[in-house]
């Protein structure tokens, strides 16, 4: 036995450390893993998203303790499941903080995991050697909106229920399995119990295991080949004599401090939020869904929370006009990619698929080319790292035109993400086709204007 606390200490973690590897997984992941010197603003949002996911998964386990997924009417006349909504706001202790940090989480991950998005869109962070950790992020987006898709329903307000009947009766578009899939979502030939049962398992059990699976891979995957940074070079390739990278650091202690303070202005402003603004305008919380739902009275206006609408304006513009706008689109793209296309199967398969688009554009339904254009607009986030031909990665040494079409993207999906909260009418469907058309654009043409322009001398390490 030791004879002072010291020795007690060192003996407890040394038998602790020969039974599970707790000192060389700090020494791996934290201590031992260096990132380069130069991380900037952008590179909190990636911490900031397992703040946030911390967040969700807490409050989450205390609503679960109180929230009834019940569509049935209790005494008064109100769904039991909104019901226990308002009892967890009204009285359960702290459930209006706990309801209000829940709802508020799920606007502020959008929030996040864009930035984090952008960032890796800024910097090239999908490009090699990087590739799966991209996909394993872009797995966990679509995750993100099942999971926020799969929970919205759960308060049954007005604006849930008719939200989710609006979503679910779009799979009703596809194709021969199109009715069949709308009523295994549902589980029901109506939005009703059997619903709200099966979303409420997705939401609290199946969707969060598949998330934290996917958050464990992506990070295992960053930490296997390394971060990348602002230059977009590889701090591995100019080592010491001891085999440390020259530019790079100990992510602990020089970033984990960085990253709690980052984390500290990120609460402040959160729950500023929380207890000020917690509805944001009705972004956040809409006013319909303050009342019950009613199966037979319609919403005058029905859309989705903010962090969908880009994709649902995407949705909404495509009318048959629109499609043969697609289609001229389609032959410039053929146009212009002709020579990268190389061989002549490349070619030949690309037309075949723009002459079946003209045959489908003819004798299909709108509907169905909104739903597939609207899940075009996310599926192709996977591909990018093949897409961007680029010779370097980070946009601080492309040509600065290159600058000006990330502007326009980014301006195409904000301006999407606005016209999709706003009641349709013909000036703001013509405005959401030509920005759906330049936010597609950026992706498809990509291989083309990537690789266009002067490029800058990339530097071999990285610049403070």
């Amino acid at each position: 036995m030791a004879l002072n606390g010291s020795d007690d200490r060192v003996g407890f973690s040394s038998w602790i450390n020969r039974r599970l590897p707790v000192a060389s997984f700090v020494k791996k992941h934290l201590t031992g893993y260096y990132a380069p010197k130069n991380f900037n603003f952008w590179y909190f949002f990636g911490s900031l998203a397992l703040v946030v996911l911390a967040i969700q998964v807490i409050t989450g386990i205390f609503l679960v303790m109180h929230y009834k997924p019940d569509a049935s009417l209790n005494f008064a006349g109100i769904p039991r499941a909104f019901a226990s909504v308002d009892y967890i706001m009204r009285e359960v202790p702290f459930g209006w903080l706990i309801r209000y940090m829940h709802s508020t989480g799920a606007s502020m991950f959008f929030v996040v995991v864009y930035c984090h998005m952008f960032r890796g869109l800024l910097y090239g962070s999908y490009r090699e050697p990087r590739e799966l950790i991209w996909i394993f992020g872009s797995l966990i987006f679509l995750c993100l909106m099942a999971e926020a898709f799969f929970g919205y329903l759960l308060p049954w307000g007005q604006m849930s229920y008719w939200g989710a009947q609006v979503i679910v009766n779009l799979f009703s578009a596809i194709p021969l399995i199109g009715d069949d899939l709308s009523l295994w979502i549902r589980g029901d030939y109506v939005i009703g119990d059997a619903t709200l049962n099966r979303f409420f398992s997705f939401h609290v059990i199946a969707i969060p295991l598949v998330l934290i699976g996917l958050v464990i891979a992506h990070l295992a995957a960053l930490h296997e080949v390394g971060s990348n940074n602002p230059d977009g070079v590889e701090i591995k390739n100019c080592k010491d004599d001891k085999g440390l990278p020259l530019d790079g650091i100990p992510f602990h202690p020089y970033y984990t401090v960085k990253d709690l303070f980052g984390a500290a202005v990120f609460l402040i402003i959160f729950f500023l939020v929380v207890f000020f603004v917690p509805e944001m305008g009705g972004y956040f919380l809409e006013a319909n869904n303050f009342i019950p739902a009613n199966p037979m009275q319609t919403p005058p206006h029905i859309a989705p929370v903010w962090y969908f609408t880009p994709f649902y304006s995407i949705l909404r513009a495509t009318t048959t006009d629109f499609l043969w706008r697609v289609a001229v689109a389609g032959l410039v793209y053929i146009v212009l990619s002709w020579r990268l296309l190389g061989s002549f199967i490349s070619r030949f398969i690309v037309v075949a698929i723009w002459v079946a688009m003209l045959v489908g554009f003819k004798y299909v339904d709108a509907k169905f080319w909104g739903v597939l254009l609207m899940g075009v607009s996310v599926i192709i986030l996977f591909f990018l790292p093949w897409l961007d031909c680029s010779p370097v990665r980070s946009i601080r040494y492309r040509p600065s035109w290159h600058m000006l079409l990330y502007f326009l993207f980014v301006f195409s999906f904000f301006a999407l993400g606005f016209l999709g909260v706003q009641p349709p009418n013909p000036v703001s469907q013509v405005v959401s086709q030509v920005l759906s058309l330049g936010y597609l654009s950026f992706f498809f043409l990509m291989p083309w204007w990537s690789r266009k322009g002067r490029f800058k001398s990339v530097p071999t390490r990285v610049t403070d």
